[in-house]
């Protein structure tokens, strides 16, 4: 029995007083807090000050026909449920109510017992339906904390962030370049108690080697040349926050020693300092590369990983989203469009197909990039294949044993059949590795002018990547 505070509610509309009245009855029986109104205009009123529980509608009303009233509230798409009254043999007014939105139909007339098991009927009905609208909300979103996309793999990220969260525990996040590890780790901070306090990231990849004990721990003044003043480090300025290192796996092996005592005990000194500091972090790292492999390469402490790996995250690519790159195309367009004042408001045919066909090498990081390009480059209401002219990759990986040549501009491929292995031509002209590395990247950068991360996106790796590899090749020259 539900209580005066939760009381279930029901509104008849009938225009037969003395049924109107045992309807009435019937329902209090069930506890229901029943009304009736004598009209169609009285009980639209009623319901539009305050949604019932259920309906019981007369189809026959003096002022208008039932199914007027439901064709109104099918409009407003109300969700409780409403049962239709109908006259003995009325078939055809029974199938029209259920089409406009009746759950059910009584035949006059009815016993209690009928009235009964349809009301209880229509409840549970509409008792699960709702369930599966709580279900599908949690299951079935749409976009999550920064992130669009409805694709299966991205749910189940979803559902791992909304875990990860309520725990303290460390996270590992690994992708490709460009598949959101940092604005997953910025879920987890801001879906989590810590979210007041201050989330600091760290790019491993981009700090050089004798700044970056400094950097995680800070130091003190005269600690080294330049140390003119103390400062504070990461450590210190995540203490009840949450602490993110991207691209770990580059981190020098002796501060990898450092951060695992960090993690251990919760303290950590600053640079030339004697003074020990305690902390609380919650650490969240990324890395592009396969963790396993750098511990096999000894570039990567295998104790500090199963410190750091209590729950990992997968974060796929983008080719492996479904139509998600629809969304966020569409997302980015809209947005860039705005901020660009320009006019964009969809896609072509031919470029949605272009657009779930290409391979993402760069994922997120490069969609972005292709639609601000063309927004920048363009002004019209429909974005057309040939705005697309930085997508200058194969839209498929080619079969094995052919050999795919890109067309620039357009991103179609000429396949053609490799020549066997041995022949003569094939020893000719080999170079070493690092040469051919070095020229596609060289090519890469000048394609977009002396810009190195939008350079790095393209190739799939990251900008620290590249800058380590030109900080190589100079040595090398020297």
């Amino acid at each position: 029995m539900n209580t005066a505070d939760d009381q279930l509610t029901a509104c008849i509309i009938e225009d037969s007083v003395p049924l109107a009245t045992i309807y009435t009855q019937m329902l209090t029986k069930m506890g229901f807090d029943a009304h009736f109104y004598v009209n169609g205009n009285d009980g639209l009123n009623a319901i539009n000050e305050k949604e019932p529980d259920l309906l019981l509608l007369d189809m026959q009303l003096p002022d208008m026909h039932g199914c007027e009233i439901l064709e109104k509230l099918q409009s407003r798409n109300v969700s409780f449920p409403r049962i239709a009254i109908t006259g003995h043999g009325s078939v055809e007014t029974a199938v029209d109510a259920m089409r406009l939105g009746a759950v059910d139909f009584l035949e006059k007339p009815f016993t209690a017992e009928r009235l009964q098991t349809t009301v209880d009927n229509a409840m549970e009905r509409v008792h699960l339906r709702r369930q599966v609208q709580v279900i599908r909300s949690q299951i079935e979103r749409d976009g999550y904390a920064g992130f669009v996309g409805r694709s299966l793999p991205m749910q189940v990220v979803y559902r791992i962030i909304d875990s990860a969260a309520c725990s303290r525990a460390s996270v590992f996040i690994t992708g490709e370049s460009g598949t959101g590890k940092e604005l997953c780790a910025q879920a987890i901070h801001d879906k989590s108690d810590r979210a007041a306090n201050e989330f600091v990231a760290i790019n491993c990849g981009a700090i050089p080697r004798e700044l970056f004990e400094s950097e995680i721990f800070g130091h003190v003044k005269g600690a080294f040349s330049g140390a003119t003043s103390d400062r504070e480090g990461a450590a210190e300025r995540a203490n009840g926050g949450t602490l993110f290192l991207d691209e770990i796996g580059e981190m020098d092996m002796d501060l990898q020693v450092k951060l695992l005592r960090l993690i251990q005990t919760g303290t950590y000194q600053r640079v030339g300092s004697n003074k020990t500091q305690k902390t609380d972090i919650r650490f969240v790292c990324a890395t592009n590369r396969d963790p396993v492999e750098l511990i096999e390469e000894g570039k990567f402490r295998e104790d500090l990983y199963y410190r750091l790996n209590v729950i990992p995250i997968r974060m796929p690519a983008l080719r492996d989203r479904e139509s998600d790159v629809l969304e966020i195309a569409t997302n980015f367009l809209e947005r860039l469009s705005i901020e660009e004042g320009k006019r964009f408001d969809g896609f072509a045919p031919e470029v949605r197909e272009r657009l779930l066909n290409y391979d993402w090498p760069g994922n997120v990081r490069e969609l972005h990039n292709v639609i601000h390009n063309t927004v920048l480059l363009n002004d019209a209401e429909t974005v057309t294949l040939d705005m697309l002219s930085i997508m200058a990759r194969p839209v498929r990986k080619p079969v094995p044993g052919t050999h795919t040549q890109v067309t620039p501009m357009t991103g179609t491929a000429n396949v053609s059949h490799s020549p066997a292995l041995g022949h003569a031509e094939d020893k000719q002209g080999i170079e070493p590795l690092w040469q051919t590395e070095k020229r596609a990247i060289e090519r890469a950068i000048r394609h977009f002018d002396d810009n190195i991360p939008m350079a790095a996106a393209h190739l799939g790796v990251s900008a620290s990547t590249i800058y380590r590899k030109i900080k190589t090749w100079e040595t090398q020259a020297q």
